[in-house]
């Protein structure tokens, strides 16, 4: 597998599994495992011994998703789009939306 386009910070769709249909931010990537974890999606309880820094109890949070099940989100109209790669004139590589032409990295 040749990397991945997602990366920290990036708005994404779910587009496979129980939260098919939400959007939100990827808090984090993980190539070497090709997972991702999206903000609000994939919820999972966590029972938490309490430590000195914070209480114990059933904690709610992000688990890890694949990510072929997550699809960019065009930043011009917010619907799912896929990835291409432009090469600017001053020899930068960018990640450009397919949908709109729209580039994605600042």
């Amino acid at each position: 597998m040749s990397g991945m386009n997602v990366k920290k910070g990036d708005r994404v769709m779910v587009i496979a599994g129980r939260d098919k249909g939400k959007k939100g931010q990827v808090l984090s990537a993980s190539p070497k495992d090709n997972r991702v974890v999206v903000q609000g999606v994939n919820m999972i309880k966590r029972h938490q011994r309490q430590t000195a820094s914070q209480p114990g109890g059933i904690i709610e949070r992000e688990a890890p998703i694949d990510v072929s099940n997550v699809a960019h989100l065009d930043p011009k109209d917010d619907r799912p789009t896929r990835i291409g790669v432009k090469i600017l004139d001053d020899g930068r590589k960018v990640r450009i939306a397919r949908r709109s032409g729209e580039t994605i990295d600042r």
